[in-house]
């Protein structure tokens, strides 16, 4: 069982003549470590409270091996500002690396190929690469074309990225370029994940356009035209699990309060502003509450105070997936290709959704495991967990062979770290942004609440951190310098 830490609260700034206002903030992962932090460099006294004994959410760095690794997510988008700005701003400017470029391969139709460039999410633009790549059959590659002249779909307000790309290239664009990048971020299915949600560029184009090839070339031509320059992702040296770390140092530098092992009970309305938040041990009163937990945990403490918002929480679905990561001697993985790794569509029945040859992709892990090389697979999606409940031996054991078959690696590990994220991922289903803004609206209602994390506006770090950062200035709008506030026992 998690033990509670507590840490001390902070004091109302020297000479102020009022108590700062206080808001709780419910979840500890980068969401709302971003909005703790916000709160606090603008004067408010916070308390952060996180169910389980560790911060940081699905960003974990630990060791395997004695050589630091991610345990979860592990590279942040640097063409989106906000977790690199957020990095930048707690110390670890200096740390920030992007990956080798090195390529990436999928393993489909029985070998590894190349994954052919010129598409986005795996919808293609440049169809020369695509039919080099091999990825697709003869029968695949000759039904793009009838994306010319087939009539326009409809789309409405939404629909599946599957059913969409589908209509207009055919199953296997979907089944073997879209599903396993997709899936990479969402763990989900595309055949039912939201097509404006999780790729929104292409959504007005499949709106008011007619060939999804003639969009996809479109949209590479904007970007080109952008000249967008730097690396497309980054990576913090010793893992970008060390981010919320650092986050966390700087909240406790500002004054924040930061208590783990120990879940919120029940959340509670006192009059017509202020709350009470009820734990185990005592109960808790604040002018303002945050929360960055999880949907189903967020639809518990929702269900009395607003009742229509916890019933649309209900309603979203998650993945799980688990986290195989091996340490080998280097000297044993001499035959292993010079890439980032390989994904896996899941047409292919394989077990592995996707490897990534860590030792390969991130410098800063190869100086730090000189002799020791560390890759990772991936188990699980949306729809399609029955490995799961395979124990952590026979994961490891199912990752090496499919690792032989694909790239022959042979060699038994020296270590093995299995990290499962059970319900660890939100499924952006068809509608979901229109679920998002009923949410908001229904949240909206209630003076100081505000609400974030990765079910909101994307999954990835950036995403996160720009939320956790909304529901800290939406919280600061509600808030008054003369507020009352204060824990109570």
């Amino acid at each position: 069982m998690s033990q509670k830490r507590t840490e001390p609260a902070a004091r109302p700034p020297a000479g102020s003549a009022a108590t700062p206002a206080h808001t709780v903030v419910v979840g500890g992962g980068i969401s709302g470590l971003a909005a703790a932090y916000d709160l606090a460099r603008a004067g408010v006294r916070v308390t952060l409270l996180e169910a389980t004994g560790r911060l940081g959410g699905k960003l974990w760095a630990d060791e395997i091996a004695g050589v630091p690794v991610d345990l979860g997510a592990e590279s942040l988008l640097a063409r989106r500002p906000e977790a690199v700005g957020l990095a930048r701003e707690v110390g670890l400017a200096d740390d920030l690396e992007p990956p080798a470029v090195l390529g990436a391969t999928l393993w489909t139709r029985g070998r590894l190929r190349p994954m052919p460039q010129g598409h986005v999410m795996g919808v293609p633009g440049d169809l020369g690469p695509l039919a080099a790549s091999g990825v697709l059959s003869a029968a695949g590659l000759a039904r793009l074309p009838l994306d010319h002249v087939l009539p326009r779909t409809e789309v409405g307000d939404d629909i599946a990225v599957g059913a969409f790309v589908a209509a207009r290239l055919g199953r296997e664009v979907v089944d073997r370029l879209v599903e396993p990048l997709l899936g990479g971020v969402y763990a989900g299915d595309a055949y039912q994940l939201s097509l404006r949600a999780t790729v929104p560029q292409l959504y007005p184009a499949a709106r008011d356009g007619r060939s999804l090839i003639e969009a996809t070339r479109a949209i590479q031509r904007g970007a080109a035209a952008r000249g967008a320059t730097g690396p497309v992702f980054n990576g913090i040296r010793g893992g970008v699990g060390r981010l919320p770390l650092a986050v966390a140092d700087a909240c406790r530098a500002a004054g924040v309060t930061i208590e783990t092992g120990a879940p919120v009970r029940e959340l509670r309305r006192t009059g017509t502003r202020g709350w009470q938040i009820v734990l185990a041990d005592r109960t808790l009163r604040a002018d303002a509450v945050v929360i960055a937990a999880p949907a189903p945990a967020a639809a518990r403490l929702l269900t009395a105070e607003s009742p229509a918002a916890a019933a649309d929480l209900s309603g979203v679905e998650y993945a799980g997936m688990a986290l195989v990561t091996m340490a080998f001697r280097r000297r044993d993985l001499l035959q292993l290709p010079v890439s980032s790794g390989f994904l896996v569509p899941p047409v292919d029945g394989r077990t592995i959704k996707a490897s990534t040859f860590s030792s390969h992709k991130w410098g800063w892990l190869a100086e730090a495991g000189a002799d020791t090389f560390v890759l990772r697979t991936s188990v699980g999606r949306h729809g399609s967990e029955a490995d799961l409940a395979w124990d952590d031996t026979d994961l490891v054991r199912l990752s090496r062979e499919d690792l032989t078959e694909a790239v022959g690696l042979r060699a038994a590990p020296i270590a093995a770290r299995v990290t499962r994220w059970d319900a660890g991922l939100p499924q952006y289903a068809v509608g979901h942004l229109d679920r998002v803004a009923r949410i908001r609206e229904h949240v909206g209602k209630l003076p100081g609440l505000a609400v974030c994390g990765a079910l909101y506006d994307g999954v990835g770090v950036p995403a996160c951190v720009a939320g956790g950062r909304r529901a800290a200035a939406d919280v600061l709008a509600t808030l008054v310098p003369e507020a009352g506030g204060g824990a109570g026992e």
